[in-house]
């Protein structure tokens, strides 16, 4: 019997996770902002005084990490907003546009970069390092280098992209911050100043990495297939359910990291009464919720063939001959109606095929000519968590 009281609980369960992954974001931003403010001041004041324009960069690429950790609680804050008349599905996504405008602070800040960088290549000027600005650097390496590896790893655990982020450019700081070190130390020991073709090098770098958070922060915006860990997992726990002979039509809609709706289609025997599929799909919806933190909106139905053996030898027959195609991934909702004379079921094309109508159409044909006098009703179907 279904149980709503356990479900109740479960439900309250999953906000307190949701809670407490918000939590950890904001103070892991915190941390961030108080660290780059720090490194910002410190080599502002060292650049100035060595006359550094890497190091200077460095300090504006430190307040772009910090405004950067500013948009992460905002944008958190912003998305844990509850559900309302006009986003149903909540505010979620809002963690995807805080992460687009890191990623575009983060091409501002290489491409202000270059400018400088360029006017200084063109209008050289001799660097001051001192012992005291050089440590300065060499701590900044480290601090960023842990800073990076903590904000990353956290981002990871939480599936914060803002984090993971934020995260990347801190340990890009680092790398940053040591050649800087480097190349003050070739000018102390050779006179040979790199600064401005170091800067130019650095901006190129922020740039790029500026540039690829951007466009994997698009490709999630405009809707990426499914994790296929997580659509494995849904699958595998719908056929762990007695009855159950097969899972099919996985959608997921991504409304935010781990804020999923989807919906399945399962195969079940043409035996099952109305009122046995009516559990059966609740307690799937709510163990899937459970395990997987994905709210199922609808489960369909196919029924299979149980009971006719010569029924049962056709279908295995045009699986045979469907299957036999190298892009054929499978076919589902198979149903024989003898009284209509009528074959229904789903055929799922991969997205391999070059021509996936023509296939299609191919198949039909080979298809009628295996069997005369059945009308045959075949639906091209997409498998959405194919990757």
């Amino acid at each position: 019997m279904f149980d709503y009281k356990k479900s109740a609980e479960r439900i309250k369960s999953s906000e307190k996770r949701e809670l407490d992954r918000d939590t950890v974001i904001v103070r892991t931003s915190y941390i961030g902002i108080a660290a780059n403010v720090m490194l910002a001041a410190l080599k502002a004041v060292t650049g100035i005084l060595s006359n550094s324009i890497a190091v200077v960069m460095d300090a504006v690429n430190n307040l772009s990490d910090a405004a950067s950790s500013v948009i992460t609680i905002v944008g958190t804050k912003l998305a844990a907003r509850a559900p309302d008349r006009k986003h149903p599905f909540g505010h979620g996504r809002i963690e995807y546009m805080s992460a687009m405008i890191i990623s575009m602070l983060v091409l501002y800040a290489g491409l202000t970069s270059l400018r400088e960088s360029v006017v200084k290549i063109l209008h050289p000027e001799t660097p001051d390092y001192s012992i005291t600005a050089l440590f300065i650097i060499a701590s900044a390496v480290a601090v960023k280098l842990v800073l990076g590896k903590y904000v990353k790893k956290t981002g990871e655990r939480v599936n914060s992209a803002s984090l993971i982020n934020s995260g990347k450019d801190a340990l890009l700081d680092s790398v940053i911050s040591l050649a800087t070190l480097i190349a003050a130390g070739i000018f102390m020991t050779t006179s040979l100043s790199l600064e401005a073709w170091l800067g130019a090098v650095i901006s190129g770098v922020i740039i790029k990495s500026g540039a690829e958070m951007l466009f994997d922060t698009i490709s999630k915006l405009l809707g990426e297939s499914a994790d296929k860990e997580l659509a494995l997992k849904i699958k595998a726990i719908v056929l762990s359910f007695p009855g159950v002979q097969g899972a099919y039509d996985l959608v997921l809609n991504n409304y935010g990291p781990d804020s999923y709706y989807g919906s399945i289609h399962i195969e079940v025997p043409d035996t099952f009464s109305a009122s046995e599929l009516d559990v059966l799909i609740r307690e799937i919806t709510v163990k899937v919720y459970r395990e997987c933190n994905v709210i199922l909106t609808a489960v369909g139905v196919y029924s299979a063939n149980t009971t006719d053996e010569e029924v049962i030898a056709i279908r295995e027959r045009i699986r045979g001959a469907v299957l036999s195609y190298p892009n054929v991934i499978q076919m589902h909702g198979f149903y024989l109606d003898r009284e209509n004379s009528m074959i229904r079921f789903d055929l799922v094309i991969s997205f391999d095929e070059k021509d996936r109508r023509a296939l299609y159409e191919k198949i039909i044909s080979e298809l009628k000519e295996m069997l005369p006098g059945y009308e045959l009703e075949v639906a091209l179907d997409t498998d959405f968590t194919e990757s």
